[in-house]
């Protein structure tokens, strides 16, 4: 609902950042809190994250991906929806420039597993921990994960670099 990327983009002022979703209300909220904050160093597209990536995003040209909380299909018919896939990562590690750090973060732990298997078989990648990072400092905790960690549920990061 944006109050993540507000405060990642208040945080870090010198940066732009994208931000990409085809939830409608989560789109309006975003824009609404960009209003609200005068927050410059963000721009929204209501698109197809996949799409934008491959169509949009020229290669070795971002800092930095985030994706946090992605919708985690949790039906096991459903995992081949999951957005973190073997060829979405492999185009992000494409888009990424050197150095580029992937940052990915999610509350199921199966979609965890997942996400650390496909990111290690990425060549194009290495770890910045053993296995799963600390919550980086930069990024807030929602009221969602809050609400999580309070009912005693887990939350995974994964970061990445580009080597």
């Amino acid at each position: 609902m944006g109050e993540t990327t507000i405060a990642i983009a208040q945080s870090m002022p010198e940066k732009n950042f994208l931000a990409i979703d085809v939830h409608m209300p989560g789109i309006g909220s975003l824009l609404k809190r960009i209003a609200e904050t005068g927050v410059t160093n963000v721009r929204v597209m209501r698109h197809d994250a996949v799409e934008v990536v491959r169509d949009m995003v020229t290669p070795a040209s971002l800092d930095g991906v985030h994706i946090f909380f992605p919708d985690p299909w949790p039906k096991a018919r459903h995992h081949k929806r999951r957005l973190i896939q073997p060829a979405f990562v492999q185009l992000l590690a494409n888009r990424l420039k050197r150095g580029g750090v992937l940052h990915l973060a999610t509350d199921w732990e199966n979609y965890a597993q997942q996400m650390l298997e496909v990111l290690n078989t990425e060549p194009q990648l290495e770890n910045t921990a053993s296995t799963f990072a600390e919550r980086p400092s930069y990024r807030p905790l929602t009221k969602f994960e809050e609400r999580g960690l309070r009912l005693g549920h887990g939350v995974w990061d994964l970061l990445f670099r580009k080597v």
